[in-house]
């Protein structure tokens, strides 16, 4: 228990009052004044095998080598006396006797230190540690010094460490930021300016992406304009097919068959279909090209619900069913009327032409606010009672010329345009559409708009 106490001052040495001016040379020759004292007591009370024991285990413990010697250099520690003990060790154990203190020999690679001791008995003898320069050279710091010491490296790694973190997310994070632009329809976002002087893989990554988002933009800018050429060149023939239909009914007279007369008013009803679908693929394109959204005035969304819904009422009758408005609040917005009404109608008409005979189609508009935007939103929900639409096909409903697997044939679905024109016309104006299948049965189309007042939606 005494060995294990004693030798912990070298290994870690304790802290006392006045410990913060105790150099690490002061450590060391007091711990070893201690060891030379209780090896004197082994010695005198047990005999030279247990003061070798002792000094092996003092060995293990500290990692230190360890003699034990006489005033006059015979050495205890060893199973015989006359043990050869080299001329420097001599002298060193000469001198510290004379001096009577701790006296150092520095060698190569290792340092020599002779303590002198008096034991109980007035018995005079020399404690001889051989330890390494590094342990005698190496600088003591007291606890308190240490502990600052610590924290300013755990401060300083720490610090260091954030900034390496930060330095690799802050590209990423960026990254995202701009994919999701990308992916919410902003082409022209791109990743470039804000990597900055970058030179690492982060910002090769970043050039690539940019790469990627040009090229997509380059290839839908000319699908957008490659539809709008086509549309506007359809025009022409278009006009003539239907100049060349009325000199055909003028020439039939009334005395033409009525195969003839059923062929061309089929090929009238026809040359119809394809103009409204010229006419939807021109409103998609100035959307898409966000010419179609710039124009704000002050729109009653009320009324434009009620009287969309009484139109679509009035044709839906025809066939067995009806359109009604189930809750109608008092909500404006800014925008283009007549695209909002397309925009709504095209939900109805399409509602209509999937529910089922003798059901109503319910439309509601709602005033409420977003929990996090914090800002007034007008809601128009559109509900059939139809059979409803695949969950993997919701996502892909408001996409041109998508068509549902049960809807394909032309005589229930239309061109596939309806919808598309719908979700671009109100996201040009700060809104998003989303559908879902209502419990029940059916399809719900939920439009969202920014509400406002009569007079805050009056251009400036």
């Amino acid at each position: 228990m005494i060995l294990l106490g004693v030798s912990q001052s070298i290994v870690t040495p304790v802290s006392r009052p006045g410990a913060a001016s105790v150099t690490q040379h002061e450590i060391i020759t007091s711990a070893l004044t201690n060891y030379a004292h209780i090896a004197g007591g082994v010695f005198e009370q047990n005999g030279r095998n247990a003061l070798a024991a002792y000094l092996q285990q003092l060995q293990e413990t500290t990692h230190i080598q360890y003699y034990f010697f006489m005033a006059q250099g015979h050495r205890l520690d060893a199973p015989f006396v006359a043990n050869e003990v080299s001329t420097q060790t001599s002298k060193l154990i000469l001198q510290a006797m004379r001096e009577n203190k701790a006296e150092v020999s520095k060698q190569k690679e290792s340092t020599l230190l002779a303590q002198p001791v008096v034991s109980a008995h007035g018995t005079h003898y020399v404690l001889v540690a051989m330890m390494d320069s590094e342990l005698w050279e190496q600088p003591y710091f007291p606890p308190r010094t240490r502990f600052w010491r610590l924290l300013a490296a755990i401060f300083t790694a720490g610090a260091v460490c954030y900034w390496l973190a930060r330095n690799i997310a802050a590209p990423v994070v960026k990254l995202r930021a701009v994919t999701r632009q990308l992916a919410a329809g902003d082409l022209a976002a791109r990743i470039g300016p804000a990597m900055g002087k970058r030179r690492d893989e982060l910002a090769d990554l970043g050039r690539d992406f940019d790469l990627m988002a040009e090229r997509i933009e380059s290839l839908m800018v000319s699908q957008r304009q490659l539809l709008a050429d086509i549309s506007h060149e359809l025009r022409s023939p278009l006009a003539r097919l239907n100049l060349a239909l009325g000199l055909a009914h003028r020439h039939a007279g009334p005395s033409a068959s009525a195969a003839l007369c059923a062929d061309l008013d089929r090929i009238e009803r026809e040359a119809e279909r394809l103009n409204e679908l010229i006419g939807q693929l021109l409103v998609l394109a100035r959307l898409e090209s966000g010419a179609a959204g710039t124009q704000h005035t002050p729109v009653n969304l009320a009324q434009l619900v009620q009287e969309v819904a009484a139109d679509a009422d009035f044709e839906a009758r025809s066939n067995g069913r009806g359109v009604r408005v189930a809750v109608s609040q008092e909500c404006w917005t800014a925008g283009n009327a007549e695209l909002l009404r397309s925009a709504v109608e095209n939900v109805v008409r399409n509602a209509i032409r999937y529910t089922k005979e003798d059901t109503t189609v319910e439309v509601s508009l709602t005033c409420r606010q977003e929990a996090e935007s914090n800002q007034e939103q007008a809601i128009i929900t559109v509900r059939d009672w139809g059979s409803g639409v695949p969950e993997t096909a919701l996502a892909n409903l408001f996409r041109p010329f998508y068509r549902v697997a049960e809807a394909r044939d032309r005589q229930s679905g239309g061109a596939g345009l309806g919808l598309a024109i719908t979700e671009r016309a109100v996201r040009s104006y700060g809104g998003h559409v989303t559908a879902t299948n209502a419990p029940g049965g059916g399809l719900q189309v939920e439009l969202c708009l920014p509400a406002t007042t009569q007079m805050a939606a009056m251009p400036h």
